[in-house]
């Protein structure tokens, strides 16, 4: 069974399934299987693979509201919603539920790494699904803020629609002709010295549609290492964030029937000293 494992893994070092065969790491339908356990055809096997060296996250999550049903919090910039990829241990899921002792907590819906702001989380599992599905079927209320340049020549408010494509395993999504998949609204709130402070309203929730839509209208957000250009950022390098916060979650709770309104705690940097933002040195 052992050479099989080696030719299953390759990402895997020999040395280290060896290993984990010592350790009884990996268990079959009867227990931890040994270095030298037989080959068995069509048998299942389980083991829990490494984690990843992380770069912790200097950020605290914010506790916006906590009763039996929900957690909203305020997530900080560069923390992802949940386990994915090289981000296991520093997300919002696994932190708060180790912070709070809530090991039952599910995401109601996700933000992206880069983005800031109100996230809501599922204490009890028999309510996953009526809050997961209030979001899947776009009941939710989102609103957004952003700060990114201001042109004096573009007319708001509008509302932008486009087709968005998101293809698996590329990492940025494309504008393309064809029928409307994603709508945004845009507001201008205030501007000031070149900058300007947007309010951002989806209809949809495509892949990066916010920042593309921005981008489309020749003002990409400040922090924007996507769009319009892509640009190669470490995962320690916590300078000059995203200057996009999810502001505002209105709904009807589809359990109680309340009418329920959550407000970030966050402002973006940049807005109110543009100066400290574009010299962040935090890492």
């Amino acid at each position: 069974m052992r050479d099989h494992l080696v030719e299953r893994l390759p990402r895997v070092e020999p040395a280290r399934i060896d290993a984990m065969l010592r350790e009884e790491r990996i268990v079959g339908l009867d227990g931890p299987i040994g270095p030298d356990a037989p080959y068995v055809a069509e048998s299942f096997l389980w083991f829990h693979r490494d984690l990843p060296d992380e770069v912790p996250v200097p950020f605290e999550i914010g506790v916006v509201h906590r009763d039996e049903e929900l957690l909203v919090v305020d997530k900080p910039h560069f923390m992802a919603t949940i386990p994915r990829g090289r981000h296991i241990v520093e997300t919002a899921l696994v932190r708060l539920r180790r912070e709070l002792d809530l090991p039952a907590l599910s995401p109601a819906h996700r933000l992206d790494r880069v983005t800031a702001g109100l996230l809501m989380f599922v204490v009890r599992p028999e309510r996953r699904g009526a809050y997961q599905t209030m979001f899947r079927d776009r009941r939710v209320r989102k609103t957004y803020e952003a700060i990114a340049r201001h042109d004096p020549d573009l007319s708001l408010p509008r509302t932008v629609r486009s087709r968005i494509v998101k293809e698996r395993g590329v990492i940025r999504a494309y504008e393309e002709p064809g029928p409307p998949n994603a709508v945004t609204h845009v507001e201008l709130l205030a501007h000031r010295a070149g900058l300007a402070r947007y309010r951002l309203t989806p209809e949809t929730g495509r892949t990066h549609q916010l920042r593309l839509h921005m981008s489309s209208l020749g003002v990409p957000l400040l922090g924007d290492d996507f769009y319009p250009v892509l640009t190669d950022r470490a995962l320690d390098d916590f300078r000059r964030p995203l200057q996009l916060l999810a502001a505002e979650l209105e709904f009807r709770d589809p359990v109680t029937g309340q009418e329920r309104r959550f407000r970030t705690g966050q402002q973006l940097q940049a807005w109110d000293s543009y100066t400290d933002w574009a010299a962040d040195r935090r890492s």
